[in-house]
């Protein structure tokens, strides 16, 4: 089995699609993190009940799965495990940072423009009052500064990754089964982790972890599975079916920012509105894979659209998605500073945006040079003890 599997891993590798949509859910994370910013209604989440995080949080596991599951295969699972733990250091040592520099730059912003409202917004009213406190909390993922609950959420998803990822090397279908049944658990006794001073998780990570599995799932199935999948997506009663429950999504949404219009019943409103995004509503997880069944039908692995340069800067924001989140908090912090200091019309809505992703574009390309870079002295070694051999001539 593990040959098999090993091939079919490697054919997965190196998609695109995971790179051009972790890219797109980079930008809508900065442009949804920007307060009242009118270039946010462009995003995901306004046309339907998932969004940025949704894409973020599946695309995350499947990259996940396909990265340690070759591992697992070629070295072995305790070596995986140790090298899942050395990346999960990483991600929590670039949020310990990112919560110190942000948290004492909302601060000192607020004090020195006199806005005390940016600390109530920004969710660090504790740094005043328990400062000490609040930097314990933080430092064990209690605190939620706003903008650094999705980086939470991951964290604590590749903390438990090991033992999915050794579950769905074994049994893929009773793993996925236990995540469905946590899932189902969380949402029935209310499960969340707590939040310091109070409240609960923004994204509680038992609901949302199942978007993770689903992903890391999809990319560990057999080849036979994969073929059913691809079946299914020809019949095109299911892809039609797709297209009016994301039709419905779309009306529905939309009658939740317009009210006043009545486009649907008040039952329909108070079903789906508000959308429940902490508990990971089941109309959410389906609005999201009907969404995935219908773009990996229409987006193929060959698709010819990413030799377009028009996608190379979403398809590089992807492949250095770490450092471009990272800017992106910093980012929309500066851009919510500037639409309430400077004159709120929507030509400066769209500058800080495009301004915005610009940079993070610009940190992206940044990385990825200094990465090779740092791989240029090892090629040289490499071909200086490639000396010719004593007494050969070398023209």
């Amino acid at each position: 089995m593990y040959p098999s599997m090993k091939a079919e891993l490697a054919a997965r590798d190196g998609d695109l699609r995971l790179c051009l949509l972790l890219g797109l859910a980079a930008w809508f994370l900065f442009l949804d993190h920007v307060p009242h910013n009118a270039v946010s209604q462009l995003t995901m989440r306004n046309f339907g009940f998932s969004g940025a995080t949704d894409l973020f949080v599946f695309v995350g596991g499947y990259i996940a799965a396909i990265l340690y599951g070759r591992m697992v295969l070629e070295r072995g699972f305790v070596v995986t495990a140790t090298r899942i733990f050395k990346r999960l250091w990483q991600l929590y040592a670039a949020y310990v940072v990112l919560f110190v520099l942000y948290i004492n730059l909302i601060g000192y912003v607020a004090r020195r423009s006199r806005a005390s409202e940016l600390i109530g917004e920004f969710n660090v009213t504790g740094i005043v009052d328990h400062t000490v406190r609040t930097l314990i909390h933080g430092l064990l993922l209690q605190a939620k500064p706003l903008n650094l609950d999705v980086l939470q959420l991951f964290i604590v998803l590749m903390a438990f990754f090991p033992f999915v990822l050794f579950g769905m090397m074994r049994r893929p279908n009773l793993t996925v089964a236990g995540s469905i049944g946590l899932y189902v658990a969380a949402r029935y006794f209310d499960w969340n982790l707590s939040s310091f001073p109070d409240g609960r998780w923004y994204f509680n990570p038992f609901s949302w972890q199942l978007l993770f599995v689903l992903g890391a799932w999809l990319a560990l199935i057999g080849a036979n599975e994969l073929r059913a999948i691809r079946r299914l997506q020809d019949f095109p009663i299911l892809r039609i079916a797709a297209w009016l429950y994301l039709l419905f999504a779309l009306v529905v949404t939309a009658a939740g920012k317009f009210p006043q219009a009545g486009i649907v019943p008040d039952f329909l409103r108070d079903v789906f509105i508000p959308n429940d995004k902490e508990n990971l509503a089941p109309y959410r997880v389906l609005h999201f894979l009907a969404l995935a069944f219908l773009f990996t039908y229409m987006v193929p692995r060959d698709w010819r659209g990413f030799q377009w340069q028009a996608l190379r800067p979403i398809i590089k924001c992807g492949e250095e998605w770490l450092p471009v989140f990272c800017s992106g908090v910093f980012l929309s912090f500066a851009a919510h500073l500037v639409l309430i200091t400077g004159p709120d019309s929507l030509a400066m809505h769209f500058l800080v945006s495009f301004g915005g992703i610009t940079m993070m574009t610009a940190v992206a390309y940044y990385v990825s040079w200094s990465k090779r870079q740092d791989q240029k002295p090892t090629l040289r070694a490499q071909k200086m003890t490639s000396l010719p051999e004593e007494g050969r001539v070398v023209n």
